[in-house]
Formats: structure tokens, C-alpha cells, sequence
């Protein structure tokens, strides 16, 4: 009798501690949302002797190789934005992307990347913005005539006052 009641209790234990399934993907949509991506590039992920061969590359062959270091970085962000966007819906998402530091280097590359260049103008035409931090511009010496599709209205004083100016203004922070 004993065993049959400790067998009854390990089966029942078993039972309710057992893996649990997944809820069923809900029918309803996602609510509205405002998100901030945050790009500052991705230099960290990149193998140091892969950012001096580019270096050196650039200094020897007189190539612009901007960007070339954290192209790869910037795919998978424009791919999670269009992610983003493909689950919410164009109507019910507000996103914008500050870009500074190495992130402005995205619009130096779509410079000569087409499909880059269309990834983005695809975003754009769904209503994503884009937004320029002119103290990284200042910084690095770079002419915001120069980036890919970047207007003078894009540009913000601050990436980083930038991104806590929508935090407080209920944005959702993401930083792929």
C-alpha cells in the first residue's frame, strides 16, 4: 500500500511540475507602440585583427572602408527593424534609430552599399527616423552631406540626451 501512494505522488508531482507549454500565440494584435533603437555600431564585436586589416586597407589602397568593420551589425539591426515592424504593423509603431559613435558609420556605407541603402529607405518609408548625433559629426570631422540619406532635420545636439529625451517620453529603449 505504501508504494502505491509514494508512486501516486511522484506521478502526481510529475504532473504539475512537468514542462510547461507554451499559451497558444494570442489572436489579439500588439497594442501601439514607440520604440527607440539606440546604434552606436558594433566595434566590440569584431575581431581586432579584422578592424586592423580594414585599417590598413583604408591607408594603403586610399578605399573609404567605413563601416565595413560593423556591416554586419548594421544588417541585423535594419533586419530587427524590419522585423519590428512586419509583427506590429507600419500603423501601430512609432520607431526611431539615434545613431552615434560608430553607428553613424551605417550612412558612410550605404554610401556604396545599394541593398543597405534600399533596406533603409524602405524603413524610412515606413516611418522610421533616422537621428544624427551632430556631436559625433563634430567629433569625427564628418559632413552630414555626406551620409546616406541624412537631412539636415535629422540631426539631434545629443545621440545619448537624444535617446533619454524619448525614454521620457515613453519610448521603449531596444539595443540590438
Amino acid at each position: 500500500m505504501k508504494a502505491v501512494v509514494t508512486a501516486a505522488v511522484v506521478v502526481a508531482s510529475l504532473a504539475w511540475c512537468g514542462p510547461s507549454r507554451a499559451a497558444p500565440p494570442s489572436a489579439e494584435p500588439y497594442a501601439d507602440q514607440k520604440v527607440v533603437y539606440h546604434n552606436d555600431g558594433s566595434h566590440n564585436a569584431v575581431p581586432l585583427l579584422k578592424r586592423l586589416y580594414l585599417m590598413v586597407r583604408g591607408l594603403i589602397s586610399d578605399e573609404d572602408v567605413a563601416g565595413e568593420a560593423n556591416a554586419a551589425y548594421f544588417q541585423g539591426l535594419l533586419g530587427n527593424i524590419r522585423n519590428h515592424i512586419n509583427a506590429v504593423g507600419k500603423d501601430h509603431v512609432k520607431i526611431s534609430v539615434v545613431d552615434h559613435s560608430s553607428g553613424v558609420e551605417m550612412f558612410e556605407l550605404a554610401r556604396h552599399d545599394k541593398a543597405m541603402a534600399a533596406k533603409m529607405d524602405a524603413l524610412r518609408a515606413d516611418g522610421v527616423r533616422f537621428l544624427i548625433c551632430a556631436n559625433t559629426l563634430n567629433s569625427a570631422h564628418i559632413d552630414w552631406h555626406r551620409l546616406y540619406g541624412v537631412s539636415e532635420e535629422d540631426i539631434v545636439p545629443s545621440g545619448v540626451a537624444e535617446i533619454a529625451r524619448l525614454e521620457g517620453q515613453g519610448y521603449v529603449y531596444i539595443h540590438p
